[in-house]
């Protein structure tokens, strides 16, 4: 492995993982009140939960497709998002950001590994990096909404 490809490696790694010029997954879900996870402050289109549902089954698709030639994705845009406005329990709650953080960990994991540039025989010419890179902006963009969430929910530490 040459040195400019562990660096890409290594920048996709610290991209997908957050917390440099964003909030990282785990502080924009770290000590949200149950009670509030189906909340929907004005005028915003979502919930946290919603929020959190989303990005955990838009990143398992993207990590799927990834991996598994026969991945089906699901029907666009109902499918990468949930029924309901609130979680069932709070073991939902926490059932969707182990998964969100696992399949993150086995994303990471193909990035350290995988040849990033070899366009998969399944696809239109996607690339393990074109995949990478819209995680990581898809991630930011919904954490990012997560976090205003929080902040007009009166949750988010100053």
């Amino acid at each position: 492995m040459s040195q400019d490809d562990k660096a890409l490696r290594d920048h996709l790694q610290k991209l997908l993982t957050g917390g440099h010029a964003h909030a990282d997954f785990d502080a924009a879900v770290a000590d949200l009140p149950a009670k509030l996870r189906g909340a929907r402050p004005a005028g915003s289109p979502h919930t946290p939960w919603q929020l959190l549902e989303h990005l955990r089954i838009a990143q398992w698709d993207i990590l799927e497709f990834s991996r598994d030639p026969e991945h089906v994705s699901p029907k666009w845009p109902a499918g990468y998002w949930p029924d309901g406005e609130a979680p069932p329990d709070d073991a939902a709650w926490e059932r969707s950001a182990d998964s969100f953080r696992r399949d993150l960990a086995a994303m990471k994991g193909l990035i350290a590994e995988a040849d990033l540039y070899a366009a998969f025989p399944w696809g239109d010419g996607q690339t393990l990096l074109r995949e990478a890179l819209m995680l990581a902006d898809h991630n930011a963009y919904h954490i990012g909404q997560l976090v205003l969430l929080r902040k007009l929910l009166g949750t988010w530490p100053e």
